[in-house]
């Protein structure tokens, strides 16, 4: 079993190969940050869907992955931000507007895993984690 020094890392690379290799999902190994942060993009529309399945000692999250009419994934870019050896941290007011609103940036934040504009709504900045869109 290998040790995963990144796991969002590990996240958004597992969703980035599925979707360039056109897979209809991407399993990943399950722990409440990632579910937290693909239920975001399901919320947002980049997801279809994303499933729990407890499994084994870990178990497995099972996240549908979307595309147009021309096969083209929904995600054009994910990024991570904060990395392990560089945390990014944001204030409410820095808090970046990816794409001009069109695209989400996911912070964790004193009050949970929030996207950009709900942790506006709340007040709160926090660690950068990713960008999306």
């Amino acid at each position: 079993m290998s040790s995963i020094q990144d796991p969002v890392a590990d996240l958004l690379t597992h969703v980035r190969n599925a979707q360039q290799a056109s897979h209809a999902f991407a399993e990943i190994p399950a722990s409440n940050l990632k579910e937290a942060i693909l239920k975001i993009l399901v919320e947002r529309g980049y997801l279809g869907g994303v499933e729990r399945i407890d499994k084994g000692p870990q178990g497995t999250l099972v996240a549908e992955l979307r595309y147009d009419r021309e096969e083209i994934g929904m995600i054009q870019k994910i990024k991570r931000v904060s990395k392990p050896s560089r945390r990014v941290y944001v204030g409410v007011d820095e808090i970046p507007d990816v794409l001009n609103g069109l695209g989400v940036a996911i912070l964790s934040t004193s009050r949970g895993v929030l996207a950009d504009d709900d942790a506006r709504a709340a007040n709160v900045g926090g660690e950068l984690l990713c960008t999306v869109y």
